[in-house]
């Protein structure tokens, strides 16, 4: 086999013009024309970046030397070690911005939370294909699978990173659809997360969201029982959101919940981060102001625009061109992975294909909607465009071992 010819480049490419817009705009947004002001550990961020973009390029090219097997083989070793690592990091681990997610190692600070995600990936896809006789339409193994990746969520939200939790939650629908799991139930698993947030947007729409996916239901399933207690779920949520919000949540959660709906209620407080992002975004115009000149980030009034807000640098200092093509290959590496999954002849690879796209999906979803104000803003990063050396690895990780199954696809094409 002539390895190159059979090595995945387009997958490669877009990783690689992704972390160059992600090196640029943590350039831009550390090390402008006001960066004197900001904090040293901040002015090092791009140099760090650097450094991880580089220990990560190594780590992506030592994998493709490795069999594919050896992901299935590892993969509990691999998800136990990591539950071990999160479990010590709430007692004796670093705390950033309000989570207690990171432990330093030689300097190196790392949140062992980003890796356990592929770590989950990983033990799923290996669960669910280790024999002929478990599929995901039966009671036990999809309970298994979904004890499964609540531990690490659970454990997650004990270092108060709720953000990330969500995201591994928001992988049993899919990763149950994919093995097996028939349309109404994967269906019925999701609709609580799309009736609660029209329901707190207004009851009046969670009410109506209820009812038109209960019907979506009935036509998809054909039997009556799912859509009335998809129904009755629905109803549930829309009056628990109401008591929380009104008699469970703390004042400054309201202002929260508050400021996603209407930031104006709130314009200096709980609202002033998606107002500045919605600002910044929308005046960069088509072209934007040019590298180092958009004036919402150089006079940091967005904080954090190096992470949760990277999106914003990007679309007011390269405009709509640059933020419609930091999205287009965000579209097309999504393509890749889900094409890859599906000519796949390996059960365990297509899984985590699948797998690893939702979480791209999923954190790309969640990023861009805070910034742009469709979506509260939770703090995940935007994968390979946010600084962060933990997020950055895992998910160059990720593209890596993606890349490995493509490129041995022919010799792990069956069960093993």
């Amino acid at each position: 086999m002539v390895w190159y010819k059979q090595f995945d480049w387009p997958l490669l490419i877009s990783w690689m013009l992704l972390t160059a817009f992600g090196l640029v705009a943590i350039y831009s947004a550390t090390q402008g024309p006001v960066a004197q002001f900001l904090p040293d550990y901040i002015q090092k961020n791009f140099t760090n970046q650097l450094t991880w973009v580089f220990l990560s390029f190594l780590l992506l090219v030592a994998v493709q030397f490795t069999s594919p097997a050896t992901f299935q083989q590892v993969s509990y070793l691999f998800y136990g070690f990591c539950l071990v690592i999160a479990v010590l990091t709430i007692f004796i681990g670093e705390e950033v911005n309000g989570s207690r997610a990171w432990f330093v190692i030689g300097g190196l600070r790392i949140q062992i939370s980003e890796m356990l995600k592929l770590a989950t990936v990983l033990v799923i896809a290996n669960y669910l294909t280790s024999r002929r006789d478990i599929s995901a339409e039966r009671f036990r193994p999809a309970l298994t699978v979904i004890l499964l990746m609540l531990l690490p969520a659970g454990i997650i939200m004990l270092q108060n990173d709720t953000g990330t939790a969500l995201v591994i939650v928001a992988l049993i629908p899919v990763m149950l659809f994919w093995s097996g799991l028939p349309h109404g139930i994967s269906l019925f698993m999701v609709s609580p997360a799309i009736i609660g947030y029209f329901a707190i947007l207004n009851w009046k729409w969670g009410i109506i969201t209820a009812v038109l996916l209960s019907i979506i239901l009935f036509f998809v399933h054909r039997r009556p029982g799912l859509p009335l207690a998809s129904f009755v779920t629905g109803m549930f949520i829309v009056i628990g959101i109401q008591v929380a919000l009104y008699q469970v949540l703390q004042p400054h959660q309201q202002a929260r919940i508050e400021a996603f709906i209407n930031p104006a209620v709130d314009p200096q407080g709980a609202g002033w981060n998606v107002i500045q992002a919605k600002t910044a975004i929308g005046s960069g115009g088509m072209f934007g102001k040019g590298l180092m000149q958009g004036t919402q980030t150089q006079l940091r009034f967005l904080p954090e625009q190096w992470t949760d807000f990277i999106f914003c640098v990007i679309g007011e200092e390269f405009g709509f061109l640059g933020a419609g093509t930091v999205l287009l290959l965000f579209v097309f590496l999504l393509i890749r992975l889900l094409s890859n999954a599906a000519d796949h002849k390996n059960p365990f690879a297509q899984l985590v294909l699948v797998g690893v796209a939702a979480i791209f999906f999923i954190q790309i979803f969640i990023n861009i909607g805070s910034a742009t104000g469709l979506m509260p803003v939770i703090g995940l990063p935007l994968p390979l465009l946010s600084y962060g050396g933990s997020s950055f690895m895992a998910f160059t990780f990720m593209i890596a071992i993606c890349l490995n199954l493509h490129l041995y696809r022919r010799q792990f094409s069956i069960y093993s």
